[in-house]
């Protein structure tokens, strides 16, 4: 089909059949891609683009070895979970092999949407309560449930149909560069305890209220709200009052899990804490949809205790769980993990400088392969420099590099690339930037 149509009669055809709230990248001249390997994506021109975007194809868009693996299965047989295979088994052991002792029950959906959906249900069914703690600038999913505690989407909705329920209670987003307490005021401890202890509050308020607390939800590290990396212990703090009150603790490793970090399989581990509830999705299928909701062997038992049981069409079908472990060989055998390490620490040398010689770059943040660039129209004030932002994605564009912005004023430039990203990779994208600060720098004059 990609063949038979110029880019102009695919846009018209879009806005023809397709809902106008669904968006493209690059809105006044988006891209047709119609192939992609590894970290590069192709147009209907053949014109080469480096992805700093897709989170999502993991280890590398079309990789042969996930490719192979769901077209063998695909050959042999795909059906629904109520019959017994082996690739679900298998790919449940796997994946609770990477996880703290204790995690140990696995759910198989098709999107993180569902995962988080499924990780409330076992959460109320477990604690009998209704109130759930979300952070600010949150994403969790497109479903109404996930809305609900996502102020990264709610807080944009105009007309009125959809607002905050009363049983969701909102926490500080624990960002040390624009947040309510900042690492130019406090040092990380204190920031640590400071934003735990908003939590604490809301825990108090909710029980003068006579209410109980169901749970917890939170990203490893917020992606959408701005690429935040929370201070040392935060989370940790934060599950040991969770935990106290009854609660749960629902950690969302959809955006940030499978290795990003580089440190650690799972990214809560780096707050050396462990949840009760993970969720996972996007890069588990490198592309394909499926995710997983893991847990205890008590909160299991709760979800079963309740009478109804789950079954999902498509989680956990044969077909995406040779997916999900062919992934799993790819990120071992090809070092990813290591690789994550390494570009990360090169990011970190590569921005930085970058930071030391403009002031529009505010602050530098990131760990492995996920890191963000706040960018800001003086350093005092820490205005966002929302067009400047949107420049230099235009930009790169243009130099052929897909890049993004987010946050709550679309000011932070997202690095989250596939994880085979190399150092020339690095080296060609800050060259690139370094042009292009160069650039609003004499515009700035």
């Amino acid at each position: 089909m990609d063949g038979t149509l110029t880019k102009t009669q695919s846009l018209e055809l879009r806005k023809k059949y397709i809902g106008p709230s669904c968006t493209l990248f690059f809105k006044s001249d988006p891209l047709k891609i119609v192939r992609a390997s590894g970290q590069y994506m192709y147009d209907e021109e053949n014109n080469e683009y480096l992805d700093c975007i897709n989170n999502v194809c993991h280890v590398g868009h079309c990789h042969p070895k996930v490719v192979e693996a769901a077209s063998e299965q695909m050959k042999t047989l795909n059906t629904n979970s109520r019959f017994l295979h082996d690739n679900m088994l298998v790919l449940a052991q796997k994946l609770v092999a990477t996880m703290p002792e204790g995690l140990c029950m696995v759910y198989f959906a098709n999107s993180g949407s569902e995962a988080n959906d499924l990780a409330i249900r076992l959460a109320r069914h477990h604690t009998k309560a209704t109130e759930i703690i979300s952070l600010d600038r949150a994403y969790h999913g497109h479903v109404v449930s996930l809305i609900d505690i996502s102020t990264y989407k709610l807080n944009n909705m105009k007309d009125g149909v959809h607002t905050k329920p009363d049983f969701v209670h909102i926490a500080e987003c624990p960002d040390t560069y624009r947040g309510k307490y900042r690492s130019s005021d406090h040092t990380e401890e204190e920031l640590s305890k400071l934003y735990a202890a908003n939590v604490d509050d809301i825990i108090t308020n909710i029980t003068n209220k006579n209410k109980k607390v169901c749970c917890f939800i939170a990203e490893a590290m917020q992606s959408c709200g701005g690429q935040v990396i929370y201070p040392k212990d935060y989370l940790k703090k934060v599950s040991k009052s969770v935990k106290a009150a009854g609660g749960v603790c629902i950690i969302d490793e959809v955006q940030v899990g499978f290795g990003r970090v580089g440190t650690h399989m799972w990214s809560f581990s780096a707050q050396d804490m462990v949840p009760d509830i993970v969720t996972l999705g996007k890069p588990m299928g490198n592309g394909h949809p499926i995710s997983a909701v893991i847990t205890t062997r008590e909160i299991a038992a709760s979800f079963e205790a309740c009478g109804v049981e789950y079954f999902n069409t498509y989680g956990g079908n044969p077909v995406s769980c040779a997916v999900g472990l062919a992934v799993l060989d790819v990120i071992e055998k090809e070092n990813l993990m290591e690789n994550a390490r390494k570009i990360g620490a090169l990011m970190s040398t590569k921005l930085n400088a970058l930071k030391s010689k403009y002031p529009l770059i505010g602050e530098v943040r990131g760990v492995g392969m996920f890191w963000g660039l706040d960018l800001v129209k003086d350093n005092v004030s820490r205005k966002p420099a929302t067009e400047e932002a949107a420049y230099v994605v235009k930009r790169l564009k243009e130099e052929r590099i897909l890049y993004s912005r987010d946050g709550l004023d679309e000011n932070v430039l997202k690095f989250k690339p596939p994880m085979c990203f190399n150092e020339k990779n690095v080296e060609t994208l800050i060259t690139k930037l370094d042009l292009i600060f160069q650039e609003l720098e004499s515009q700035n004059k």
